[in-house]
């Protein structure tokens, strides 16, 4: 149980470390950023209690914020992700998911990524529609999350290819 609770916080400080110190600095054509700091919602345990995982998301995104200086755009995307999570689960992996034993590393490539992709898009467009707050500037809110979604969901894929444990 320790080494589960040890494992989590130091995903969760190396992320939002990662985040704030290298990834916020790159901005891709203007607008292109990477916000891998979510990945630690999307492979968070699925036993876990449901309120505790989306106070700890909470926290998670009012540390992104804090440090960026962005007003809790980050804390209420990182929330609503956490929130609806369990209805992707159930969409992206059907019955898997049914018996709440599934681990994210022995799922089908295709399966995890439409989960990925699902989750991110739904967290970016978020994140910049608060952070731009104009409806008339829609274009440039779905634009920013179509391509930085891209880039995120890369950065995730490759992060857990990379660093999934080989059975």
């Amino acid at each position: 149980m320790n080494s589960i609770i040890f494992t989590h916080t130091f995903r969760f400080i190396i992320l939002a470390l990662l985040q704030v110190l290298v990834l916020s600095h790159i901005n891709f054509l203007g607008y292109i950023n990477p916000y891998p700091y979510i990945l630690f919602i999307l492979l968070y345990p699925l036993k876990n209690n449901r309120v505790i995982f989306i106070l700890i998301s909470f926290l998670l995104g009012l540390t992104i914020d804090t440090f960026l200086d962005s007003g809790g755009v980050h804390a209420a995307a990182s929330v609503s992700i956490a929130f609806i999570r369990p209805f992707i689960l159930k969409f992206s992996f059907g019955a898997v998911y049914d018996h709440q034993t599934m681990k994210f590393s022995n799922v089908e490539f295709g399966s995890k990524l439409t989960y990925f992709a699902i989750l991110i898009l739904i967290h970016h467009f978020i994140l910049f529609s608060l952070e731009i707050f104009n409806f008339s500037k829609i274009i440039l809110i779905l634009q920013n999350t179509l391509f930085s979604s891209i880039f995120t969901i890369i950065l995730c894929i490759l992060t857990t290819v990379i660093f999934s444990r080989r059975n």
